[in-house]
């Protein structure tokens, strides 16, 4: 178990902003590209395609990057939690 809990700057008992920010930025610039990703086929389905059969096929494909994005970005935010509980 760590001596001081994370984000606590052990001098003064607040919150380490930047301990706090140095974990959120990498976790929004993953959040961000799985963002952009999925982006692409939801505007190529509403610019070009609309209600076709390939327009619901670039739907689905969007929400299959934005499931995965999902994932991935838990499972990164539980191992960086297991990180610093062991640091």
């Amino acid at each position: 178990m760590a001596s001081s809990p994370p984000f606590i700057d052990a001098a003064t008992g607040t919150v380490d902003t930047n301990q706090v920010v140095s974990e959120a930025v990498p976790l929004a610039k993953l959040i961000l590209w799985f963002g952009v990703i999925a982006l692409v086929p939801f505007a190529l389905t509403f610019v070009f395609f609309g209600n076709s059969a390939f327009g619901a096929f670039l739907a689905v494909v969007g929400q299959f990057v934005l499931a995965i994005g999902t994932g991935i970005v838990l499972m990164y935010v539980v191992a960086r939690g297991i990180d610093l509980a062991e640091a």
